[in-house]
């Protein structure tokens, strides 16, 4: 199912998103060389020898993130990402095989190589890049490089009608907020906790693994609000209940690619996916599939590694 947000979100998330893209602006181009040659055989000779020799490129996900990443009703991996993974497959020749795996386990288990990349709706922040927490503190494993290949924004999610008035991150203050632990809501979430105890407004905050417990708990008045990427939040609103159990209200704030993670060492393949990213754009199917998840707002003009904020 395909959400169609509001004319004035769409206005709204491209007037947000554009500052944003502008870091997806800085390419790098081929040689006149290799703009002789096929495009794609360009792309598939930068394929490192254990993927091509495999044949396959092994991705972790959270199928759990609509429209971003999520089961259809045929139980297969369905989604933005999905749909971007598997174009890239077929530039890159390989065979794409996803691994569902929960948000927070992502980059653990990419360090301990159960899969080649990660590749769901994965901010790329400074934290996940130098391997450090929110205090600066080493995390198991270390960072990891970014493709980035889409722009999103965070966006509040309120009940039908916006009962209490939400229209801020200061509005929150005060009151109950469900988010997906691990994320950049969760992240963006924890700087609001300090800010509203300057204002004696204490801000409680619910976490859970999936971002579907966190809307339930908005859904239930548990919460006052809930937060999400701009893609999830207008799908939410739109699909659930008929489009009349959310809303998603306020601008969206701190606008970041989504980028697809490579472990450190792995530098061949972290080329490839910026290449195999380039022809994509280049070819137009890129904008096709963006424009199929209601989207488009978000594009990028191109990869860029480790171009997040």
């Amino acid at each position: 199912m395909h959400h169609r947000s509001h004319p004035r979100r769409r206005a709204a998330a491209a007037l947000t998103l554009a500052s944003a893209g502008a870091l997806l602006l800085t390419g790098c181009g081929g040689g006149g060389e290799e703009a002789a040659k096929d495009p794609l055989q360009v792309v598939r000779d930068k394929v490192p020898k254990a993927q091509r020799s495999a044949g396959v490129l092994r991705i972790g996900v959270d199928l759990n993130y609509a429209p971003v990443d999520f089961r259809g009703s045929d139980g297969k991996p369905d989604g933005l990402d999905p749909d971007i993974a598997n174009a890239l497959g077929k530039i890159m020749n390989l065979r794409i095989e996803f691994v569902d795996t929960p948000f927070d386990k992502l980059i653990p288990n990419l360090h301990g190589k159960q899969f080649d990349v990660v590749m769901s709706a994965m901010s790329d922040i400074r934290q996940r890049r130098e391997g450090v927490d929110d205090n600066n503190k080493p995390v198991q494993g270390g960072g990891v490089d970014f493709v980035d290949y889409f722009i999103a924004g965070s966006s509040i999610t309120v009940p039908k009608g916006n009962p209490k008035g939400i229209h801020t991150l200061d509005d929150l203050c005060g009151k109950t907020v469900a988010v997906q632990q691990g994320t950049t809501q969760d992240e963006i979430i924890g700087r609001q906790v300090t800010a509203c105890s300057r204002v004696s407004k204490p801000l409680t905050v619910h976490k859970f693994d999936s971002d579907a417990k966190a809307l339930a708990e908005v859904s239930s008045g548990v919460a006052a609000a809930g937060l999400n990427d701009f893609p999830v939040a207008a799908y939410a609103a739109k699909t659930t209940d008929g489009g009349n159990r959310f809303e998603v209200t306020g601008a969206q704030s701190r606008s970041n690619p989504y980028g697809i993670a490579v472990r450190k060492e792995d530098t061949e393949l972290r080329d490839a996916l910026s290449k195999a990213v380039d022809q994509l754009i280049r070819s137009g199917d890129y904008d096709k599939i963006l424009a199929k998840w209601n989207v488009s707002a978000g594009a990028a003009q191109n990869a860029v590694v480790n171009g997040g904020i």
